[in-house]
């Protein structure tokens, strides 16, 4: 079995942000979900953990790699998949993709030609394998990303912000696409949006100024909520009152009105009725929550 463990990582940048905070985890074999807000420290610990990036303290193991000393073992069996990546519009797919090959140490040629072959049919794209990389949609560059990324038969893959930006129909089959890939490695899906891990994670962390909020099973947290979060539609004026009065967890607009959930053990009042509990309101509660220790410290 396969496992990722982080232990006290902290980093800081000249200008005096704290990206990472003392951060630990466990991450074991399987698709892993790293949630958190833009500017949370997601990224940064990516880097890290992809070798691109020092740390001032704390220790990355894996598979009994040293991961902040030994970088070219890591580099060996690590897929990353950056949430912006390069590349050069005119030449196609395949070819690219061969080159890319090349770098992992792939060099015989019919080998190679086979692997590269087997992948863009993985991805869905050996169809267009010898179209410019400029022609492709999100989606398509997306997944030509995954592809470059499983060259090599990584154990630990990194995905960032995979599906930011892709219409209903790409997001779906990348989700699908991850999944079959996440059965036998490790996989980490940082994102900011809750419904890729609800989806696709059977283990995940909240990160936020760099500090691990929680870990634990999608399900399992979810469980800890069930019958304590609520729903009320209210006038958009109220929302400061019901913000002063209640736990509010989330606001959206439904249909042009506003619908709150807040936090409650109880039912806050007969107006209020209950609903079933989403790795959304698990997410919003706990920022909450942090947001109102730091508040009242």
């Amino acid at each position: 079995m396969l496992e990722l463990k982080i232990s006290g990582l902290s980093k800081t940048y000249a200008n005096g942000v704290r990206a990472l905070d003392d951060v630990s985890l466990t991450i074991p074999t399987g698709m892993f979900g790293l949630l958190g807000p833009n500017g949370a420290g997601k990224s940064t610990l990516m880097r890290t953990i992809a070798t691109l990036q020092e740390a001032d303290a704390g220790s990355i193991s894996f598979a009994g790699i040293d991961v902040l000393k030994q970088k070219d073992d890591v580099r060996k069996i690590l897929g990353y998949l950056p949430q912006e990546f390069g590349v050069y519009p005119r030449i196609s797919a395949e070819t690219l993709l061969e080159h890319f090959a090349v770098l992992k140490g792939i060099y015989k040629s019919k080998e190679r030609r086979e692997i590269v072959g087997a992948l863009l049919r993985r991805t869905n794209l050996h169809d267009v394998r010898k179209q410019g990389l400029g022609t492709f949609s999100g989606g398509m560059r997306q997944r030509f990303g995954i592809a470059q990324a499983l060259l090599g038969n990584p154990k630990l893959i990194i995905v960032d912000e995979p599906t930011a930006g892709l219409d209903p129909g790409e997001r779906v089959r990348f989700h699908n696409l991850l999944s079959e890939i996440g059965e036998n490695v490790v996989v980490i899906l940082s994102t900011h949006i809750v419904e890729d891990v609800s989806d696709l994670c059977s283990n995940m962390a909240i990160i936020s100024g760099g500090r691990v909020l929680m870990q634990g099973e999608p399900l399992e947290a979810i469980r800890n909520l069930e019958g304590k979060v609520w729903r009320r539609v209210i006038a958009k004026g109220e929302l400061e009152t019901f913000q002063q009065e209640h736990a509010v967890i989330s606001t959206k607009l439904v249909a042009g009105r506003t619908v709150i959930h807040v936090f409650s053990e109880t039912q806050p009042d007969p107006s209020f009725e209950a609903v079933s509990t989403s790795l959304e309101d698990v997410y919003f509660s706990t920022l909450r929550n942090v947001a109102a220790e730091e508040k009242a410290a």
